[in-house]
């Protein structure tokens, strides 16, 4: 017998474990509902591991991260650990996670459902109907190359340094993940850097135009310079399908597209690396939003853009793309009720509802689809 996919939770901190509480709802209703079992197993990243092992990740849970078929990532982080050394704060242990399992090619959509475009601080016809996705390359690039730190400049004062590089296979492999990507959606392109100032934005440039010259000669690709990306996501981001650009770049532009939207609880996110054995890729999947320690522990949190990172893994590491668009559906359905968290209210008041009973509503729009 065929064993079951394997998933690795890691709520995380701050309200990490309070919305992956509603994404182990959706699991158990697909299990029970629709006969799709899942092998889950949880362990601790971040701040909770530092807590218990001083140290973000433990090797333990790195091992087993990289031998489950998907990890799914709550939240890290929060004031607590803002006086920890660089190399042991919560973020290092998400970083090792993605450097590790060697996770180069991030997908965030920035999708606005119609109940919500006037959430945006943007103009409804700017924003309704809007569906794009930003590929960002994860594991190379200015955070990550040599050399960097801080150090006396010998004149009294003192230097900070990070090194922008990239390699051609580095570029292509992402470029690829892009290009695939587009060849599914509206078979559109559009790369970012910045070669008019920087030699690896040229690198970029020829690089990616190289591999859709050699390889996806049929999808539209174009040129954008990432400052003017920025300008054109707010002036008119439908004009866009797939963007793919560095990792600097695309941890800006992601957030700026982000709020188009008008929530960062609603916005998921896939990082996604080579073909592993069984054909599937390394995979971590995470919402786009931070552990909010602020409203942690109090029920405010908004559980959907968990929710939907799920719905991704579902996607894109398990290939039941028809079960995502089940999930998705229930998220719109939801959404189109009037269901909302404390984010999504609107200032002419209403009732928000708590993080618990939104992922029970998201179960009862399930429901409703057997």
């Amino acid at each position: 017998m065929m064993s079951n996919p394997s998933l690795l939770i890691l709520p995380g901190d701050g309200i990490g474990p309070e919305v992956m509480a509603e994404v182990r709802k959706i699991i158990d209703w697909f299990g029970a509902n629709r006969g799709i079992t899942f092998d889950v197993s949880e362990d601790l990243v971040g701040g909770a591991a530092y807590d218990a092992h001083g140290t973000p990740l433990h090797d333990d849970t790195m091992a087993k991260a990289q031998e489950v078929d998907a990890v799914l990532l709550g939240a890290v982080g929060g004031p607590k650990y803002d006086t920890l050394d660089f190399s042991v704060k919560p973020e290092r242990g998400l970083l090792r996670l993605r450097k590790e399992m060697d996770l180069y090619s991030n997908l965030r959509p920035a999708q606005c459902f119609d109940a919500l475009a006037d959430f945006s601080s943007l103009k409804r016809d700017v924003v309704a109907g809007l569906d794009i996705m930003i590929v960002r390359e994860l594991t190379s690039g200015v955070y990550f190359g040599e050399p960097r730190g801080i150090w006396d400049d010998n004149e009294g004062g003192r230097v900070g340094v990070n090194t922008q590089r990239y390699t051609t296979d580095e570029i292509r492999r992402v470029a690829r993940s892009a290009f695939e990507l587009a060849r599914r959606r509206n078979n559109k392109v559009c790369s970012m850097e910045k070669a008019n100032v920087m030699e690896s934005g040229i690198l970029w440039r020829e690089e990616v135009q190289w591999v859709h010259d050699n390889e996806y000669p049929d999808v539209e690709l174009s040129h954008m310079y990432a400052d003017n990306g920025a300008m054109q996501l707010v002036r008119w981001p439908k004009q866009f399908d797939v963007i793919v650009t560095d990792n600097l770049f695309g941890d800006l532009l992601s957030d700026c597209a982000a709020m188009l939207t008008g929530s960062l609880g609603m916005l998921p996110s896939a990082s996604l690396g080579a073909p592993m054995a069984n054909g599937r890729p390394k995979a971590l999947y995470e919402p786009v939003h931070g552990s909010a320690p602020d409203i942690a522990g109090q029920g405010k949190a908004n559980p959907i853009a968990c929710i939907l990172s799920f719905a991704m893994a579902l996607r894109y590491s398990f290939d039941l793309g028809a079960e995502a668009d089940r999930l998705e559906a229930a998220v719109q359905q939801v959404l189109a009720d009037g269901v909302r968290t404390a984010d999504l209210m609107q200032k002419d008041g209403g009732t928000p509802v708590t993080t618990a009973q939104m992922g029970d509503a998201v179960v009862a729009a399930l429901n409703t689809s057997i």
